[in-house]
């Protein structure tokens, strides 16, 4: 939808999201398998919010960070795949610009909090491993809160400069989107202001709330490895790197697809791909982070399995309950 503006310019109102146009003829087909993604999303990380806010032994500050961490993941798909779905289900393409900048700032804000909340959890990891006797005086009750907080409310006023940028740009050309939601560098190319400020701000807020994130993780991994190489036995070595395996795979995949799309230069090939790249790190990380840490944690897995043994052992009463009464 287009209105004028009383010069030779046609206002934009709407936006188009031509998400995977590739593939139009199995949109039926993305709509089922995007749909059970993000039910397993869901389901995966409120299951594993539950376990940690019920179980008293993982009343812990690893995974008080988890728990922050599978919070953000169920509110960080849903602000990508509803749209997706529908675009899937109905072929409505369609955003209005409000819910295209709105879309992009929780979507930001999330990416940024994200990064401190795994910042956060190496820093955990690495004063476990690497200062074990000052463990329980560094990472106290309230130290977490401050660090978990300070992630959420850095990530959300960080980012609410960039929607405010966001929203002074007009649109007044093509208003195809060629990506599958609201990316900072798509909606600027689309635009007919002039973006080069826009973009700049773009470089510089993600390198200052990414970046020493990024390397604060970089390092605590790194004395956490040399710490590690350094105990004398092999089973003493498989005990501590277990603790944090989980939480390098999931700092892995998620920087080395983020800094694939918006670090590296962006050419044309690498235009093609940042969709696939995009798709890891916004929709499959979400999905696999429950999985990593259930089936590589044995506290996780025998808190699920106490939580499993207390359903049955409840179902059951009432069942026989029922059967003596008829």
């Amino acid at each position: 939808m287009a209105v004028g503006d009383g010069t030779n310019q046609t206002i934009v109102t709407e936006l188009i999201l031509l998400g995977f146009g590739d593939l139009q003829h199995l949109d039926m087909v993305l709509f089922l398998l995007f749909l059970v993604i993000y039910t397993f999303t869901m389901v995966g990380n409120i299951l594993i919010i539950a376990l940690v806010v019920l179980n008293p032994n993982l009343h812990t500050p690893m995974y008080f960070f988890l728990g922050n961490l599978s919070c953000l993941e169920t509110f960080y798909t849903s602000t990508i795949l509803p749209k997706l779905l529908v675009i899937f289900l109905t072929g409505e393409k369609a955003i209005s610009i409000p819910g295209c900048i709105a879309q992009f700032y929780f979507f930001a804000a999330l990416v940024v909090t994200e990064c401190g909340l795994l910042a956060m959890m190496s820093y955990d990891r690495y004063t476990a491993i690497c200062k074990p006797l000052h463990y329980s005086t560094l990472m106290n009750m309230k130290a977490c809160l401050s660090m978990a907080s300070g992630s959420w409310i850095n990530g959300f006023l960080a980012m609410s400069v960039m929607m405010y940028l966001m929203t002074r740009l007009t649109f007044c050309g093509p208003n195809e989107i060629d990506h599958f939601f609201c990316d900072l560098t798509p909606v600027a190319r689309i635009s007919c202001s002039e973006t080069q400020k826009f973009e700049l701000m773009g470089f510089i807020f993600s390198t200052i709330f990414t970046l020493p994130p990024f390397l604060l993780t970089l390092t605590s991994y790194t004395f956490i490895i040399i710490a590690i190489l350094r105990i004398p036995s092999a089973t003493g070595r498989k005990k501590a790197f277990s603790t944090c395996s989980s939480h390098l795979i999931v700092v892995t995949i998620y920087y080395g697809t983020l800094i694939t799309v918006y670090v590296l230069p962006n050419t044309e090939n690498m235009q093609k791909l940042n969709k696939v790249f995009s798709f890891f790190y916004t929709i499959l990380t979400p999905l696999v982070n429950p999985l990593i840490y259930s089936l590589r944690n044995r506290e996780v897995k025998e808190a699920l399995r106490k939580s499993i043994g207390k359903l049955i052992h409840g179902i059951r009463p009432q069942k026989f309950k029922s059967l003596s009464l008829e």
